[in-house]
C-alpha cells in the first residue's frame, strides 16, 4: 500500500534550510495497521503529510496505493487522494455555516457519491455520531490518523480506538496512525519510531 524510499524534506529558506526527514524509508503493506511514535519533532507528521499527499518530498520515491505520488503535480495529488485516502486529524476542519450532515455530505457530493446525504447519514450512524462528522466519512484504501484520541479523555479515546480499528476491519484499508497512546499502539500490527527525521525502529 505504502512504499517510501530515501524520503528527504526540508523546509524554510535556502539561506536557513532546516532538515525535516532524512532519508526515511518504509514500507506498509496492504490490509496492515502500523503505529508511528516517536518524540515531538520527529518528522512523525511530516512523513505522514508526505505519504497523504499533502506535502511534496524534496527527494525519494513515495508510491502510495500504487501511483507515484513524487511526479504528481498538486491536482493529480487531489485527485489520487479523492476515494483512495482517508485523513483523521486531531483538529478536524468545519465549515459553521453546515450542519454536521452538510459537512458530511458535501464531500462525498464532490467525490462524485451518489446519494451522498443518504450515504452522509448513514455513516453518522454508523459511528454512533449522529449529531457530529464522523471520523472516516468514507471507504478508503488507507486511513491516516495523526493523533486522534490526543485531545480526549480517557473513556471518549477508548470509545475511538474501537471505532478506528473496526471501520479499518470493515474496509480491509491499511492504517497509519500518529499516537503517543501506548494503548492504540498496541492495537497495531506494527510499531515504527522515528527520531531526528529517521526511521530508528521497525
Amino acid at each position: 500500500a505504502i512504499a517510501a524510499h530515501n524520503v528527504t524534506l526540508t523546509l524554510g529558506s535556502d539561506k536557513a534550510p532546516v532538515e525535516i526527514l532524512r532519508g526515511v524509508d518504509l514500507e506498509v503493506a496492504a490490509g496492515t495497521s502500523v503505529a508511528l511514535l516517536g518524540p515531538s519533532g520527529s518528522g512523525k507528521s511530516s512523513l505522514m503529510a508526505v505519504l497523504a499527499g499533502l506535502e511534496r518530498a524534496r527527494g525519494g520515491t513515495v508510491m502510495v496505493a500504487g501511483l507515484d505520488f513524487a511526479t504528481m503535480d498538486e491536482d493529480a495529488l487531489a485527485r489520487a487522494r479523492r476515494g483512495r485516502i482517508g485523513i483523521v486529524l486531531q483538529a478536524f476542519h468545519l465549515l459553521p455555516t453546515m450542519t454536521a450532515l452538510e459537512n458530511v455530505a458535501v464531500p462525498l457530493e464532490l467525490a462524485g457519491i451518489d446519494d451522498p446525504f443518504g450515504r452522509a447519514a448513514r455513516e453518522l450512524e454508523a459511528v454512533g455520531l449522529g449529531h457530529r462528522p464522523p471520523p472516516i466519512p468514507r471507504e478508503p484504501q488507507i486511513i491516516f490518523a495523526d493523533e486522534p484520541t490526543g485531545n480526549l479523555d480517557t473513556a471518549t479515546g477508548h470509545a475511538i480506538i474501537e471505532l478506528i480499528f473496526a471501520r479499518r476491519a470493515a474496509l480491509g484499508a491499511t492504517l497509519l496512525i500518529i499516537t503517543h497512546d501506548p494503548e492504540l499502539a498496541d492495537h497495531c500490527d506494527r510499531v515504527v519510531v522515528m527520531h531526528d527525521g529517521r526511521i530508528e525502529e521497525r
